[in-house]
């Protein structure tokens, strides 16, 4: 089968599953397919990254969107909103548009702030400095968290002392608005799950904590790149989010590609949902489609009906 074609059937069976297994849910006596699941659903709006950046879907749409895709709760990525963080006109709008929408604002995902790792002192505390504003901003907008970074230059130690004192300065601003400060495993260090567990055990603080994703465990690149080239090491990722689901106050999985049963071909959703469970975790694992194969909306809807799928058979 050519390619494309391959890919076109893919996509549609992933899709079917998803329709029939709503079908199935409306019309099955089964109890295992009617019984609630341990987690809640929501939708990290990087899924829709491409269509933001092409200005097909605008920012203040995306609760809208997810609504109809029946995701009622959402994660904002502020670098579609960067420079709107003290409008409060905007953030009003926004505030409108969720509950136009039913959807639940949950949390704000932080980057090109600052690294909060960073070695030097002036620049770490500029860091933080430059977080204060998201902290105001997720507040204002009923989110529970805002998702930062745990970047640095340096080896592994002087980066955790530096992670360490950054996140403690954060999160006890953050405390102040109860607000918490999260930090996902996004490349580098903290793609380690044992180092960064280490700097949540050393925080100490119970507004901080880790945003697990299922996919993003790429500790070392290329050229020393930290985002694009080929990744030459790789840190377990089912040992990772294992590592840092005690800490856990939000989820993220992560889906790429799918086979033609409707399953993650590189990351076993089964294997890390138990492994979810198994932390007594009961609140929102996140939707993140990043893949090329299906269309976002494609990939979104593939990704909720795994999730639906081994949530219920988890639960």
């Amino acid at each position: 089968m050519k390619r494309r074609n391959w890919i076109k059937t893919s996509g549609y069976l992933a899709l079917g599953g998803t329709i029939l297994g709503h079908t199935a849910c409306a019309s099955s006596p089964n109890k295992m397919a009617t019984k609630d699941m341990f987690f809640k659903i929501s939708l990290a709006e990087w899924s829709f990254h491409k269509a933001l950046w092409e200005k097909n879907l605008d920012h203040l749409d995306f609760a809208a969107k997810a609504s109809s895709m029946g995701i009622h709760a959402v994660e904002y990525v502020n670098q579609f909103f960067a420079d709107k963080a003290e409008d409060l006109n905007y953030l009003d709008q926004m505030n409108t548009a969720a509950k136009d929408a039913n959807v639940k604002q949950l949390l704000i995902m932080i980057d090109r702030e600052g690294n909060l790792g960073d070695p030097d002192d002036t620049k770490r505390n500029e860091a933080v400095k430059n977080h204060h504003k998201w902290v105001h901003a997720a507040k204002y907008l009923g989110c529970h968290s805002i998702r930062v970074n745990a970047f640095g230059i340096g080896t592994a130690d002087e980066v955790k002392a530096a992670a360490v004192q950054g996140l403690g300065s954060l999160s006890e601003y953050a405390a102040n608005e109860n607000i918490n400060v999260i930090v996902e495993n996004h490349g580098s260090y903290s793609s380690d799950g044992k180092w960064l567990s280490d700097v949540m055990a050393q925080v100490n603080m119970s507004n901080c904590g880790t945003l697990p994703d299922f996919g993003n465990f790429c500790i070392e690149r290329e050229g020393g790149a930290q985002w694009g080239a080929k990744c030459i090491k790789e840190y377990d990722k089912y040992k990772g989010v294992d590592e840092m689901m005690d800490y856990a106050k939000a989820v993220s999985a992560k889906a790429n590609v799918f086979n033609a049963m409707g399953d993650e071909r590189e990351i076993d959703f089964e294997k890390m949902l138990t492994i979810v469970k198994k932390h007594n975790y009961t609140g929102y694992v996140g939707i993140e489609y990043e893949g090329n194969e299906l269309t976002e909306e494609e990939g979104i809807l593939a990704t909720k009906a795994l999730l639906e799928k081994y949530g219920r058979k988890l639960s």
